[in-house]
C-alpha cells in the first residue's frame, strides 16, 4: 500500500538559507514570500542536482586530501601509509551511497500525487550549492536514526514516550483508532508518524524539507522488505575517529517492512509536503498534534504554539519532545528569536494550554556516530498538554485540585 504524498498550497517547499547582512534600518522579516511554480521548479530541480552530485563533490575532497598526503617527505607519507591505503575503501563507499541516492531520485518527479515538476533534466538547470551536499549528507544519516538496528536507541529515547502518550491518550480499547486524527510536523524520514499508523492512528506526517521528502518516499512506499538496502553514513565524518573501519561502517535498513507492517490499509497515513504554518489553516481539524525535535525549527516558537493550539480541537492533546537548539539563531539576516523553556512554558500557558505532563533533562540524541570520540547529548524536555474544552475549562476553575492541573515533573 502506497503512501501518499501531496504537495500543500500555500507555503513554499525551499530550504531557509542564510539572507544578505541587514542594514541599520531594517530588521529580518517575519514572513517568507511563497514561490511561484516557476521558482519551486527550480527548487525542486536544485535539490535533485544536489544527490546526483554527491559523489563529483566527496570524491574532489578525497583527491585533494590524497595531494596532500603525497606532498609529504617520503618516510612521512611512509608512516601514514594505512592512512593513504584507505583512500580506495572511502571511495568505493562514496559510490555505493551514490548508487543508493540515484535510486532514491529515481522517478522522484511522480511522488506528489498533486503535482509533477518538469524539465529535472535541463542540462542548464540550478546548480547545488555547498549546503545542498551537506544536506544530502545530512539525509544518509537519518536513515540510520529512523530506519536501521543502530539508530534503535535514539528511537526509544526519542520517539517511544511520544508514541506511549498517544496510546494513553487515546486507547484502542476505548476509542475507534481510525478515527483520532495525528498530525506529525517537522516528520523527516516518516518514522515517528510511521510508529503511530502502525498502532491504528489516522496520521499525517508534514515536511518542509524535500532532501528529506525524497527520502521518506523511498523508504515508505519502495521498500518492501527489511534490511533491502545499506548505507555508509560516516563516511562524511573525518574527525574523531578511533579506526577506519569506524568511519566506512555499512548500515543496512530499513530494519522493519514498511509495507507489512501497516496492516494492509487498516490505518490511514499521509505525508504532506510544505511550510507548517502556511499549509494548516482549518481550526480544531487534529485530536492530536506529535512534535520531535521541531519547535525550535521556527523562526519564532510563537507562531509554532499558536499554530498548534488553533489546530487542535478542544480536548485535542500536544505531545513534544526535544531541546531548544534555535536553528536560524546564528544565521545572518534571519528573524529569529530564542526565548528560554521557562518562558516558552509561560507562552503555552497563556495561549490557553493546559500542561498534564512535564519531565526534564531527558538525555537525547540526534544523528550520532556511536563510535565518534565526540559525543553531543541534549537533556531535552517532554510535556503533554491539552487545549481545554469551555467544561474542561469550568471545571479547573471551580476545582483547583484537579489533577490535570498539577503536572508531575522530574528532574
Amino acid at each position: 500500500m502506497n503512501r501518499t504524498y501531496s504537495r500543500k498550497k500555500p507555503g513554499t517547499m525551499t530550504e531557509k538559507t542564510s539572507s544578505p547582512a541587514m542594514n541599520k534600518e531594517s530588521l529580518p522579516s517575519r514572513t517568507k514570500v511563497p514561490l511561484d511554480d516557476e521558482e519551486e521548479t527550480k527548487h525542486f530541480q536544485r535539490v535533485v542536482a544536489a544527490f546526483e552530485s554527491y559523489k563529483s563533490h566527496l570524491s574532489q575532497k578525497i583527491t585533494v586530501t590524497k595531494q596532500l598526503l603525497e606532498s609529504l617527505p617520503d618516510h612521512q607519507q611512509h608512516l601514514l601509509r594505512n592512512y593513504k591505503g584507505s583512500f580506495s575503501e572511502l571511495g568505493r563507499c562514496v559510490e555505493h551511497n551514490q548508487n543508493l541516492l540515484d535510486f532514491i531520485i529515481k522517478d522522484v518527479e511522480y511522488m506528489f500525487e498533486n503535482t509533477n515538476p518538469s524539465g529535472l533534466n535541463e542540462p542548464n538547470g540550478p546548480k547545488p550549492s555547498v549546503m545542498d551536499i551537506e544536506r544530502v549528507q545530512t539525509t544518509l544519516k537519518q536513515f540510520v536514526r529512523d530506519w536501521s538496528e543502530e539508530g534503535k536507541s535514539e528511537r526509544n529515547a526519542c520517539y517511544q514516550p511520544i508514541v506511549d502518550e498517544v496510546v494513553n491518550n487515546f486507547p484502542p480499547a476505548s476509542c475507534n483508532t481510525q478515527s483520532i486524527k495525528v498530525l506529525v510536523p517537522g516528520s523527516g524520514l516518516g518514522r515517528l508518524a510511521f510508529e503511530i499508523a502502525h498502532r491504528g492512528y489516522t496520521c499525517q506526517g508534514n515536511e518542509f524539507s524535500l532532501f528529506m521528502l525524497f527520502a521518506s518516499n523511498f523508504v515508505l512506499n519502495r521498500c518492501n522488505g527489511v534490511n533491502l538496502y545499506s548505507v555508509y553514513p560516516w563516511i562524511h565524518q573525518v574527525e574523531n575517529n578511533m579506526t577506519a573501519d569506524h568511519q566506512m561502517q555499512q548500515v543496512y535498513f530499513p530494519d522493519i517492512n514498511p509495507n507489512s507492517l501497516l496492516k494492509n490499509g487498516a490505518s490511514q497515513f499521509t505525508m504532506a509536503a510544505g511550510d507548517f504554518l502556511e499549509i494548516y489553516q482549518n481550526p480544531e481539524d487534529w485530536d492530536c498534534v506529535a512534535t520531535c525535535f521541531f519547535i525550535d525549527c521556527a523562526n519564532n516558537v510563537v507562531d509554532f504554539i499558536e499554530k498548534i493550539y488553533d489546530i487542535l480541537k478542544p480536548g485535542g492533546v500536544w505531545i513534544n519532545l526535544g531541546p531548544l537548539l534555535y536553528h536560524y539563531s546564528n544565521m545572518t539576516g534571519e528573524f529569529s528569536i530564542e526565548p528560554p523553556y521557562s518562558v516558552v512554558k509561560e507562552v503555552i500557558t497563556e495561549v490557553g494550554f493546559v500542561i498534564e505532563k512535564e519531565e526534564v533533562g531527558l538525555k537525547t540524541k540526534y544523528g550520532q556516530n556511536p563510535h565518534s570520540m565526540l559525543q553531543y547529548e541534549y537533556r531535552s524536555v517532554f510535556f503533554v498538554c491539552r487545549k481545554p474544552t469551555d467544561q474542561y475549562q469550568l471545571t479547573r476553575e471551580d476545582n483547583t485540585n484537579h489533577t490535570i492541573t498539577n503536572p508531575s515533573v522530574i528532574v
